[in-house]
């Protein structure tokens, strides 16, 4: 029988799992006040990369700048750990900008560790969460393996993937939520017992290699940036270029596709025993060759996992297959001829909690005070289970305080693009972030993540007085730049090396810089180098962030307008809210799909109720009509 653990005080909030979801949660409330207990199976495995080692990417790497930017920890473990830096898409427009590091994994969670272990008020506990303590439609608390009753205002569950965990190899599979680790029952039961939906994902792993029996002769090498920029805003000390380590690129070929498909018949993919769909955007290669079977090799990145191992993570090579037909498939890619394995790769699958049953606020619909974050609301990737952490824990936090809460719109953050998503289209594959979902990703840069989220994370009691006021030193500073741009004059002969190089016609008369950097190709660094005075003219020592954010500002400036009039228009909508108790089987005009949607998801403006999948244009105007506006 449970009993009340007299060890524990009530709680203001209660997080359940230790993933990247759960560190951020418990990080978040404790630094706005809350007294929080962390609860995790297992404390060294605390924030540990499941997966690949490596942070951020394409919308990702904007996700863990704007995680940082509100106060969050994800910046600063990811530079305090990093082992090489890449901003991607420098190729393409600033909207696209993504960085991207790769990390020392037993770093990483330790410092992770090391961070919410110097945060006031996070208390931890090693147990399993059996099942939750509700009252009245009400969470209480939170009964553990060990039969104790834990009492808290709030209750985080960011069970990732444990939450009756099957992990498959070829034809066997067996209990747990990660390898060597077993699943966490009880929880999803329970809450279908309360009516919760709940359905089965499934992701995977690739096998982890030793290092030292690989040939990276045979294999391309990629290294880090020369310039190591790094997510954090605050003054972290980044790894030096020159000491990054390197990556590697190999590619499979038609023999390692045709030893994989000797293994598709004892495939639990291919033969049924996984259910649960995978991932869209990081599919395992079984199922690469099977849904690209006319491309005859696919790329594999071959990626140390830290400073002093020799352990590889092979990514590109995410498999279930039994782990015979791993082996011989792998040593016919190039450099991988002697390759020894440390343990193969596998799928697991796992239960998740469609969310349109949730709030914005990421509490749930049938229970008040219980949040849900991370892959328990199907999504994919460090980055995104970190973001909705992070939002789950503030407003865990504001709702023990009885505060109104903290909801991002489309256009303020990515962050908030994925919460919406998630809560008007729900999913049934896991979720992957991506540049094409934000409609206004001009806006959503990395580079501005500080100036579009700082303010509203200090003025929660998140983001600190140092983070505020570097955001806003930052801002003069842009602005400084910008003004001496506009009145600086550049000669012809001092411009016209520069112009020739980029090949763009001459100048016929002296020019402003600004209209000088509105040209195709140039740019502030290239002017800066070209026209000495001009470097002297905006100060020795600039921060390489400021002259990016000035250019950026003054290159897209009219992209930038349009994007913020967009805003505008949609926010008409957003304004226009929808009584709760609204009817809509009365809405006899509209679809049967869009009134089922509308009905379940229960829009709170006509704006929100526009994004619901199945929910027409015309659907809105008539739900308008009813409305009497």
């Amino acid at each position: 029988m449970p009993y009340i653990c007299t060890m524990f005080p009530e709680y203001d909030v209660i997080v359940v799992g230790a993933g990247h979801a759960g560190c951020e949660a418990a990080a978040a409330a404790a630094n706005m006040g809350s007294k929080v207990l962390l609860i995790t199976m297992n404390m060294q495995t605390i924030a540990q990369m499941s997966c690949n080692p490596a942070m951020g990417g394409i919308a990702k790497g904007q996700i863990v700048r704007e995680i940082d930017a509100l106060g969050g920890y994800s910046g600063i473990v990811s530079d305090k750990s990093t082992i090489q830096f890449r901003m991607l898409n420098k190729s393409k427009g600033p909207g696209m900008w993504s960085p991207r590091s790769q990390n020392d994994r037993m770093l990483f969670a330790s410092t992770w560790r090391e961070m919410l272990e110097n945060t006031p008020n996070v208390d931890f506990w090693q147990d399993m969460v059996k099942g939750l303590i509700v009252s009245r439609g009400t969470i209480k608390g939170v009964i553990t393996g060990m039969g104790q009753e834990i009492r808290s205002k709030c209750v985080v569950l960011t069970n990732g993937t444990f939450l009756n965990g099957v992990i498959h190899i070829g034809e066997k599979q067996f209990g747990g939520g990660r390898i060597g680790e077993k699943g966490a029952t009880g929880i999803t039961e329970q809450l279908v017992e309360y009516g919760f939906e709940s359905a089965r994902l499934k992701t995977g792993t690739p096998p982890r290699i030793d290092g030292r029996s690989l040939d990276y002769t045979k294999m391309e090498i990629q290294e880090g940036d020369e310039e190591v920029v790094g997510f954090s805003y605050l003054p972290i000390q980044k790894v030096k270029p020159k000491e990054q380590r390197c990556c590697w690129v190999t590619y499979t070929s038609p023999e390692v596709h045709d030893i994989l498909k000797t293994g598709f018949e004892q495939s639990p993919m291919y033969q049924g025993r996984i259910k649960g769909s995978g991932p869209r955007y990081c599919p395992s290669i079984e199922d690469k060759i099977n849904r690209f079977a006319d491309r005859d090799r696919h790329q594999l990145f071959v990626e140390p996992e830290g400073w002093s191992t020799v352990e590889i993570y092979v990514n590109g090579f995410s498999t279930s297959l039994p782990e015979e037909v791993q082996y011989q498939a792998l040593k016919m890619v190039p450099g991988f001829g002697n390759c020894k394995f440390f343990r193969p790769g596998y799928a697991i699958e796992y239960d998740y909690f469609p969310p349109t049953q949730l709030k914005f606020t990421l509490e749930t619909k049938l229970i008040s005070n219980l949040f849900f974050a991370g892959q328990i609301n199907g999504t994919t990737g460090y980055e995104e289970a970190a973001c909705q952490g992070l939002m789950a824990g503030i407003n865990a936090s504001r709702n023990a305080k009885e505060q109104e809460p903290v909801i991002l719109q489309r256009s303020d953050a990515y962050i908030g693009v994925l919460i919406d998503d998630l809560i008007n289209k729900g999913t049934d594959e896991p979720y992957r972030m991506f540049t094409s979902r934000a409609e206004y990703r001009t806006l959503l840069r990395q580079d501005n993540a500080d100036v579009r989220l700082t303010g509203l994370g200090h003025s929660i009691g998140l983001a600190s007085e140092e983070r505020f006021a570097l955001m806003n030193e930052r801002k003069e500073m842009v602005a400084e730049v910008k003004k001496v741009l506009a009145s600086f004059s550049v000669e012809k002969e001092m411009a016209d090396k520069l112009l020739e190089e980029n090949n763009s016609s001459s100048l016929t008369e002296r020019i402003r810089a600004i209209k000088l950097l509105l040209r195709p190709g140039i740019g502030l660094k290239d002017m800066i180098n070209a026209v000495p005075a001009l470097g002297e003219a905006l100060g020795a020592n600039i921060d390489p962030l400021v002259l990016e954010q000035a250019e950026i500002q003054v290159k897209y400036d009219v992209y930038i307008e349009k994007e913020h009039e967009l805003v505008k228009k949609m926010a008409a909508l957003e304004d226009l809210n929808i009584p709760e108790s609204f009817n809509y089987d009365r809405l006899s005009a509209i679809s049967t799909e869009a009134r089922q949607k509308l009905s379940k998801i229960k829009p709170r403006t006509l704006g929100q109720a526009s994004r619901i999948s199945g929910v027409n244009p015309s659907d809105v105007q008539i739900l308008m009509v009813f409305m009497g506006r």
